[in-house]
């Protein structure tokens, strides 16, 4: 018993992200989260670091080496590197144990193609899986956030990653109409260092940018935000935090205590005298340089609901629509996308893993969910831009 037990526990789900990768292992649960990045030798080709380690080079590396995220846009960019990647994180994952190659679930997005479903397929294969199954990301995320995907009942999910947004309406264990968007965590970021070099003529770099987007970013103008996660606003103190909100006063105080801060310093080069300077950049900045990535995904999820047939779009109105992914933690960005659809958006419990715990469901329960495995190229109405 204990043997078949062992032999079990290596099955294992990957979500295969642009900017993360986890890895769920049947009978233990999420046991890997790191970045995905490899800091690769030019010289001679050798991988000196991959996740953690390797996204600290970022930036800071000579030039013989140099830190590379071979999944792009949700998809491999860089056949090689990820192969040698996922090498990485199997080997990480297994430990010392050589008994068998595991039964691999991974994550794909939506508007795959053909190329790129056997792409990932191969790099899992030679990366030591046994078996390959691919499901795509919306349904995984949907399964993690304890949606009903099984029911004859409408579910949309908003799954916004790194480098994709999958916005998806499910039934039946299967997506009726889905949008892959190119827009994502990564374009915001983009968006905000293209902002910061064109007002300011200060570079900035990715990590930076990142930085700027999770400590003072938000969707929606200044006012009472959603608080993202239900457990930071219990864990705040009981006394009102004073924030300065340019344009108002200091009476409103519950509005206060749900802001988050309104100005921060950023550290660039001055593109002007190639010496680093300190900015102050405001909330009020930050979000209008995010104003385009935003409205995007308001338009995908827009376009989805055109789509989807009466009867499902009712169910979507009753039950709402669920963000997952990164991104769904932006502040305010619910709060905007119910504004602009008037339906009810409520953010997934856990929105980092909720794709991750939606794969290791797949290994899991294996039999029951095998028809939502095994993704296919979309047909034509699952637009990918």
């Amino acid at each position: 018993m204990a043997q078949n037990k062992s032999f079990n526990g290596r099955d294992m789900g990957i979500d295969l992200g642009t900017a993360n990768t986890l890895v769920y292992v049947r009978g233990r649960g999420i046991v890997l989260n790191e970045p995905s990045v490899v800091a690769v030798n030019t010289v001679d080709g050798s991988v000196l670091s991959v996740g953690s380690a390797a996204k600290e080079t970022m930036g800071r590396t000579p030039t013989n080496i140099v830190a590379v995220r071979p999944l792009r846009d949700g998809v491999i960019a860089d056949f090689e590197i990820a192969e040698r990647m996922l090498r990485y994180f199997i080997k990480k994952v297994m430990g010392s144990r050589r008994l068998g190659r595991p039964r691999v679930v991974v994550c794909v997005p939506s508007g795959i193609t053909g190329v790129e479903r056997r792409a990932v397929m191969e790099a899992a294969t030679q990366a030591g899986a046994r078996q390959v199954h691919l499901v795509e990301e919306p349904i995984a995320a949907a399964i993690g956030a304890g949606l009903p995907v099984s029911e004859p009942t409408g579910c949309m999910v908003v799954d916004i990653g790194g480098g994709t947004t999958e916005v998806a309406v499910v039934s039946l264990g299967g997506i009726v109409t889905a949008r892959s968007v190119r827009t994502a965590g990564d374009a915001m970021d983009v968006a905000i260092s293209s902002y910061v070099k064109k007002q300011y003529a200060l570079a900035i770099g990715e990590r930076t940018a990142e930085e700027i987007k999770v400590s003072i970013g938000s969707a929606s103008p200044t006012g009472p935000l959603s608080v993202p996660r239900v457990s930071e606003a219990v864990r705040r103190p009981e006394r009102n935090v004073e924030v300065f909100i340019p344009g108002q006063s200091g009476d409103n105080e519950d509005t206060q205590a749900l802001l988050p801060p309104d100005r921060c310093a950023i550290r660039g080069r001055d593109q002007a005298t190639g010496l680093p300077r300190v900015l102050e950049l405001t909330s009020d900045e930050v979000r209008h340089a995010l104003a385009e990535p935003v409205d995007s995904i308001v338009a995908a999820v827009r376009a989805t609901l055109d789509e989807t047939p009466p009867e499902l779009a009712g169910d979507i109105m009753d039950r709402g629509i669920v963000l997952t992914g990164g991104g769904a933690l932006l502040r305010g960005l619910d709060v905007r996308l119910g504004r602009e659809l008037n339906i009810p958006v409520l953010v997934a419990d856990d929105p980092l893993d909720c794709v991750a715990i939606g794969t290791g469901r797949c290994v899991e329960d294996f039999a029951s969910l095998r028809t939502a495995m095994d993704a296919r190229p979309r047909r034509p109405d699952a637009v990918r831009v």
